[in-house]
């Protein structure tokens, strides 16, 4: 199975994933973003782009990746990674279901000023790769993610209270 947490930059994903990996049993994290690093290390450079998702070998490798770890090692693999172009979602999703594997989807979300607070927050200087992704994760919310999904608002939530709502929740859907 996988635990997928979606949400923009500073909703609490790689945090709440460390997390949640420790209270889901014979759970691993698998942070999909270094498979997006690797294909930026491929030189000649693929074809320019400001998100590496753009590039199908990422969505299809992400899948790849999952299935032949959890053919391996068995388990859950917590999947901390934002994806808010609802083609690129359904086609992993499509992906994992293909290899019968099973997806718990949450959205770790946060009201846009928390999550402006947080991400500038964060470094003297704040991303602006960062802060550019608030108004898509608006729009995805509005029009399909949160519908796609478990909604866990971490705007007044710990990253340990989240976690502890996303285990409970799991476990509950693994019948735990």
């Amino acid at each position: 199975m996988i635990v997928w947490l979606n949400g923009t930059h500073g909703a609490g994903k790689t945090t709440t994933s460390v997390l949640v990996q420790q209270l889901i049993p014979d759970s691993r994290v698998f942070d999909a973003e270094k498979i997006g690093e690797t294909l930026m290390d491929i030189t000649p450079g693929l074809p320019a782009t400001d998100n590496f998702q753009h590039w199908p070998p990422w969505r299809q490798l992400v899948v790849e990746t999952a299935r032949r770890v959890l053919d391996y090692t068995g388990g859950t693999l917590v999947v901390p990674m934002t994806v808010l172009i609802e083609p690129y979602w359904r086609e992993i999703n499509k992906g994992l279901a293909h290899h019968g594997i099973p997806i718990k989807h949450f959205v770790l979300h946060a009201d846009q000023d928390t999550l402006r607070a947080r991400i500038e927050g964060e470094h003297p200087i704040p991303s602006p790769f960062r802060l550019k992704y608030l108004q898509p994760y608006a729009e995805a919310a509005r029009t399909w993610l949160h519908a796609e999904a478990e909604v866990i608002d971490t705007t007044h939530l710990t990253p340990t209270q989240a976690a502890l709502q996303i285990a409970l929740r799991h476990s509950a859907s693994d019948g735990r």
